[in-house]
């Protein structure tokens, strides 16, 4: 997969800060190449870059993640990942401490990025 100048400059200054700063931080980063489609990658406190299929951090990953593992196949429709986003939304509301009322969903695919309601 190429990413681009722009992507890799900005993952490469990022990994920079993240090394020699004070601070720790994780990240989630979604793009979509028109060679392989949507990619999502994880950015870790130690930035290491890795690929991934599905990602959550915080707290509420130890909960998320068991249902993703569960859950996500390759190729899903929108309406089945969407599904999959419920279910987690479920398990958060069921065992997580936290009251969590409002969820926003981003969605990236080829038309870009818009934010979905559930």
């Amino acid at each position: 997969m190429l990413i681009s100048l722009s992507l890799f400059n900005f993952i490469y200054q990022l990994a920079t800060a993240l090394r020699k700063g004070p601070y720790q931080t994780n990240l989630l980063l979604a793009g979509y190449d028109v060679n392989d489609g949507v990619s999502l990658y994880r950015l870790d406190y130690m930035a290491a870059l890795s690929k991934v299929n599905f990602g959550a951090h915080g707290y509420a990953a130890n909960f998320v993640l068991s249902v993703f593992d569960r859950d996500w196949k390759k190729n899903m429709t929108i309406e089945e990942g969407l599904d999959v986003l419920r279910r987690c939304i479920h398990e958060l509301k069921t065992r997580f401490l936290i009251s969590q009322p409002v969820f926003i969903v981003k969605l990236v695919d080829s038309n870009g990025t818009r934010t979905l309601t559930l």
